[in-house]
């Protein structure tokens, strides 16, 4: 009879707990229980978009102070114009240093990046003029349309074609980083003897 009440207590016990869980699960329609990190939903730092009141024009979003660079950002600052491609040939040299592996790396960038255009010696015979696009020249016997032999062409004429394009070249910019630019203006550069 013990054991009996035991487990009628026991019972009672039980459904008590899980009447009184449900009545107060089902009480605040607006709680969503507990919260395991909740910076998550309620973080202090404004959103771009949000007004603040911080900044005399009330935006969050800020604009940099003039004259300021980015981290990691490399200023290039020739026009894309004829008058900047001949400045850049003149002033801008490779910082890079003439390793193998930036040799190598500028290899594998241009033979990814260039040739379908330029083809992989850089004769101006690769893939999309088999499908009717005009050739661009070759880097060893062609004439620039900018003027001068192609084989002439210095680091910076290079490198704001890269980066801007020219004719039907469009600019490289957003797929080569600085860096990866005088890589393969390394490998160009070994082209251009061949």
């Amino acid at each position: 009879m013990l054991a009996m009440n035991k487990n009628r207590i026991l019972g009672i016990t039980a459904i008590a707990i899980a009447v009184t869980v449900i009545v107060s699960s089902c009480n605040n329609k607006r709680s969503t229980g507990w919260e395991y990190a909740p910076n998550m939903y309620e973080h202090i730092a404004y959103d771009p978009d949000q007004k603040n009141d911080n900044f005399k024009d009330g935006k969050t979003a800020q604009l940099p102070p003039a004259g300021t660079t980015p981290v990691g950002f490399v200023r290039f600052d020739y026009p894309n114009t004829k008058e900047g491609y001949e400045q850049a040939g003149v002033e801008v040299k490779s910082t890079l240093p003439q390793t193998q592996a930036n040799y190598t790396e500028g290899k594998m960038l241009f033979e990814h990046f260039c040739s379908p255009c330029h083809g992989k010696t850089g004769k101006g015979d690769g893939l999309v003029v088999a499908h009717g696009f005009p050739p661009p020249p070759s880097y060893s016997t062609g004439q620039s349309s900018r003027g001068g032999n192609m084989k002439d062409l210095t680091d910076g004429k290079i490198y704001h074609t890269i980066t801007y394009g020219v004719n039907a070249m469009g600019s490289y910019a957003s797929q080569l980083d600085p860096k990866e630019r005088w890589q393969v203006i390394m490998y160009v550069h070994h082209l251009q003897t061949l």
